[in-house]
């Protein structure tokens, strides 16, 4: 009865916790506001289901819990993406929730034991995900313009790769047979720590963490002297220089370029070019130059792929997304649009 109080306690810590990062996030605004109360409200379903007592205690809710909890990790994927990569709620960032939860759906209408496999697929899809949230934390870390971001990357990769690796663990386990009484114990007071964490990481942060779109906070005049001459450098390295287009620019390399440290080429584009990361930067350059291009009729016989690569894309692949991102059509549907509208311009 003592191990069932205790992971009732934990259990409640986590939903008080997460309830809070639902009220935080709905203050917010920006791409990540949608993204953290999907997360939250799902993860407290989590809460819920993985707890026999609590799902019976709650009745015919428990079918509405049951089915809300299936796809959280892809909203966590979801979360991590909007907060760290600036992506906007779409289908293709929901896609992953929605096929997770799908899976999860036919893992419960499925006899056993095949539905065993079921969930044990299910639960290394997780895994995946979870990991390619943490992977997309360390890979954009450096080209982080938002300092207050950058300094959360660190903490957060710690607590949640512990908390993954934790959960993955006990799921898979638990889906091959194997279960002991203290998992559902030591599960409970992760998820408390992960959710107390997490509240106190959002509830704390600063606007600017959250995908709000940024502007000058200062004029041009109001920095000194050293300031205004690097802004004035990266501005002809960018215009005359077209310095966007070497494949694979960093900005440690676009700083050494400057002549200025990292650490102070930063703020400057975030803070009066108005920038969250570096990739962002360079590829609204190169995406206006492509539309140059692809509007051009004379160059109407250059590939999409000849264009990508002279703008400094390393392939099609990233040209095509950050194009889409950018004008809401593929390169394709663009040149197609524009070369359609000519005569009537």
């Amino acid at each position: 009865m003592t191990a069932l109080v205790l992971e009732m306690m934990a259990r409640g810590v986590a939903i008080g916790a997460l309830a809070a990062m639902a009220a935080g996030f709905a203050r917010r605004q920006g791409s990540s506001r949608l993204a953290g109360l999907l997360f939250a409200f799902s993860t407290i379903a989590y809460a819920i289901n993985s707890s026999p007592q609590l799902i019976n205690a709650i009745g015919p809710l428990s079918n509405v819990v049951h089915f809300a909890s299936f796809g959280g990790t892809g909203l966590f994927w979801l979360l991590i993406v909007s907060v760290f990569e600036d992506r906007p709620v779409d289908w293709r960032t929901l896609s992953p929730w929605i096929g997770l939860t799908l899976l999860g759906l036919v893992g419960v209408l499925t006899p056993r034991p095949s539905a065993n496999a079921i969930w044990i697929v299910h639960n290394l899809i997780e895994a995946g995900f979870a990991f390619h949230a943490l992977y997309v934390v360390a890979r954009s870390w450096r080209g982080d313009l938002v300092e207050s971001r950058r300094r959360l990357r660190g903490p957060f990769l710690g607590v949640v790769t512990v908390y993954v690796l934790t959960l993955s663990a006990f799921e898979i386990a638990e889906s091959l047979g194997v279960f002991e009484p203290w998992f559902r114990q030591l599960g409970a007071w992760s998820l408390a720590a992960y959710c107390v964490a997490g509240a106190a990481v959002f509830l704390q942060a600063r606007p600017e963490l959250f995908g709000v779109a940024n502007k000058p906070q200062q004029p041009l005049d109001g920095l000194d002297s050293g300031d205004q001459i690097a802004l004035a450098k990266l501005e002809t390295l960018m215009a005359e220089g077209e310095v966007w287009r070497r494949e694979g620019l960093t900005i440690g390399a676009l700083a050494e370029a400057v002549g200025v440290p990292e650490h102070r080429l930063r703020p400057l584009i975030n803070d009066h070019l108005g920038f969250r990361n570096f990739a962002a930067f360079v590829n609204a350059r190169r995406i206006e130059a492509a539309k140059v291009l692809l509007r051009d009729p004379d160059k109407a016989r250059l590939t999409v792929a000849a264009i990508a690569y002279d703008l400094g894309f390393g392939s099609l692949g990233p040209f095509n997304r950050a194009f889409k991102e950018a004008t809401s059509v593929t390169p394709t549907e663009y040149r197609r649009a524009t070369s359609q509208a000519a005569p009537d311009a």
